[in-house]
């Protein structure tokens, strides 16, 4: 069973309610019938119902038994952006205006627990899905910032017929702080832990192992895993390694002297984007990997975020990771 039958067949087991913002759009109509269809997710549409009616026709698409909210007729609508104004110490007038949005109030949705998640992106940029999850969603508590991980999948890595990595932070962050890298780190650890079954293994890599270079850059990393001790003391987390040194125990044994995650590391988190993005390519082309992302983490209920040139297939993939986000 590959790992996308895997998410599949967990998220059946206790489908999430997930709202889907762009449902003008015919992939997203395409993918909520067989999410339905599979019990994969109990979809949820937000838009112009006779909009989206007309499209579901043209389309060919049963959307019988999918719920479908007006943002902006919805009885919610007041409660909701009062919620919002209160938050953003805004003018309830302005909040509305926001909230009435379908990308907003689907976030306000999640957030007051009348859906368990969101997949947006197909038609909007990443940057606005990542900022109303902020604004709607908020974080998971101890943590402030948004980031991603990619799930790699390694063929005959080191003798093992798969090897299954996470790398974050590869989609988001161009250049984190001490503070945000640690942040990455546990996030990725609590998804390493909810999604895949694996006890996280968290290396904070850089071009040095263990002091072996000083240089600010490295120092930052250094900062960093102190930090995430802080904020989760039961991970097992390491730094500042080398890549060779976090995964291979032979280089670990020669270069570091304890550690629980030197050699056996599971979770890679990069310095900054340019290392992350470029490294999770070269494993992927060169490699012949699987990657499954960039996948969001860091809000207190699953958003996610979906490239605009996505295919029906990817949505119900991705819907079907956020759903067991949600109940993991």
């Amino acid at each position: 069973m590959n790992i996308i039958d895997r998410f599949t067949a967990e998220a059946q087991k206790n489908p999430a309610r997930i709202v889907y913002p762009e449902a003008t759009d015919p992939r997203v109509l395409k993918a909520v019938v067989q999410l339905k269809n599979l019990n994969i997710a109990h979809p949820i549409l937000i838009g112009n119902p006779e909009q989206i009616q007309t499209l579901a026709k043209e389309e060919n698409c049963n959307l019988d038994g999918i719920e479908i909210i007006d943002s902006k007729k919805d009885s919610r609508l007041e409660t909701y952006s009062q919620i919002y104004a209160d938050k953003r110490e805004l003018r309830e007038a302005i909040a509305q205006k926001l909230v009435r949005k379908p990308l907003s109030f689907g976030g306000m949705m999640v957030n007051q627990g009348a859906a368990d998640g969101m997949v947006a992106g197909v038609a909007t940029a990443t940057s606005i899905v990542i900022q109303t999850a902020t604004l709607t969603v908020g974080f998971q508590e101890g943590l402030s910032t948004p980031s991603s991980f990619f799930i790699m999948i390694i063929p005959e890595f080191q003798g093992e017929q798969d090897k299954i990595f996470l790398f974050a932070d590869s989609a988001v962050n161009i250049q984190p702080n001490a503070q945000q890298l640690a942040e990455i780190a546990i996030a990725s650890g609590i998804n390493a832990k909810a999604l895949l079954g694996i006890d996280p293994k968290i290396a904070f890599l850089s071009f040095s192992t263990k002091g072996s270079a000083g240089h600010e850059d490295a120092d930052k990393v250094l900062e960093a895993l102190a930090i995430a001790k802080k904020i989760n003391p039961e991970f097992d987390l390491d730094g500042e390694l080398q890549l060779d040194a976090a995964i291979i125990p032979g280089v670990a044994a020669k270069k570091v002297k304890e550690s629980r995650v030197a050699g056996q590391a599971n979770v890679l988190v990069f310095p900054d984007l340019d290392a992350g993005n470029i490294g999770y390519k070269l494993v992927q082309y060169m490699a012949n990997a699987k990657a499954i992302g960039p996948i969001l983490q860091g809000f207190a209920k699953p958003v996610n975020d979906m490239s605009r040139g996505a295919s029906v297939e990817d949505l119900i993939a991705v819907s079907a990771i956020t759903s067991v986000q949600a109940r993991g």
